[in-house]
């Protein structure tokens, strides 16, 4: 039986749009008809609010034992379940830092029996660098990074790249498949340098950037993703074309 293809929305840096992808990309993708399941791996907990949803339980205590993976994933929209983060996972990144063996592979191994049941598996990663996020590149294959258009940010990527490397000597399948854009500002000149920096840098894995657009803001204090709240805004659209950019798998 096929297995579901694992992608994490990841950089280490904040301000990005990681989340807001994570969201858009999820939905986009369940309106295609794709069985989603989206893990929100933040102690902010946004991913939840940003789909109208509030579970009262979540990945730390899936982890932890305390709940079955029925008990606490919830469908937000048809074709599109959230396993939902919070600040419970404060305590586990805790847990996992103090485990003595094997620390990296808790998160993959509460999340394997739940491989088969979906098409994709999206991991919305917190800033920074901890043991869940480790945990987060022990268990997925395909890495999409999100970067704002701005010079602290390729910074950052090309950082996250040499934290990459560390996990690929043990995990050779581990990728960065995907550069996206973000905040795309055709009136400032600097974002369209940073954009010419990371096409020459990036070739293969930059996607169409998604542009500065209101709505991207709006949407989430309606709890709703693009694709429902503005279907024809500039934003909507470029998530779009990034739904179609992964299910091509190119």
């Amino acid at each position: 039986m096929q297995t579901a293809r694992k992608i994490a929305v990841a950089l280490t840096k904040g301000g990005t749009a990681k989340s807001t992808t994570a969201v858009n990309l999820a939905a986009g993708l369940a309106r295609a008809g794709r069985r989603v399941l989206l893990v929100d791996t933040d102690t902010q907990g946004q991913d939840g609010l940003m789909l109208g949803v509030r579970p009262e339980a979540g990945l730390a205590q899936l982890v932890e034992g305390d709940v079955t993976a029925g008990e606490v994933v919830v469908e937000a929209r048809e074709n599109l379940y959230l396993l939902a983060g919070d600040h419970t996972l404060a305590g586990l990144k805790r847990t996992i830092a103090l485990r003595e063996f094997g620390g990296e592979r808790v998160l993959a191994e509460a999340l394997a029996p739940l491989d088969e049941a979906y098409d994709y598996v999206l991991l919305d990663t917190a800033p920074g660098w901890d043991p869940l996020t480790v945990n987060v590149l022990f268990y997925t294959e395909e890495i999409l990074a999100p970067v704002s258009l701005e010079v602290l940010s390729l910074q950052g990527l090309v950082e996250f790249e040499e934290r990459i490397k560390s996990i690929k000597q043990y995990r050779r399948e581990l990728a960065l498949r995907y550069v996206l854009p973000t905040f795309m500002d055709g009136r400032v000149r600097k974002s369209s340098e940073i954009l010419e920096q990371l096409r020459a840098h990036y070739p293969d894995e930059l996607c169409e950037p998604i542009r500065y657009n209101v709505r991207i803001s709006e949407a989430p204090g309606f709890g709703q993703p693009l694709c429902e709240f503005a279907p024809r805004s500039t934003g909507a659209n470029d998530y779009q074309k990034l739904v179609e950019r992964i299910e091509h798998g190119a």
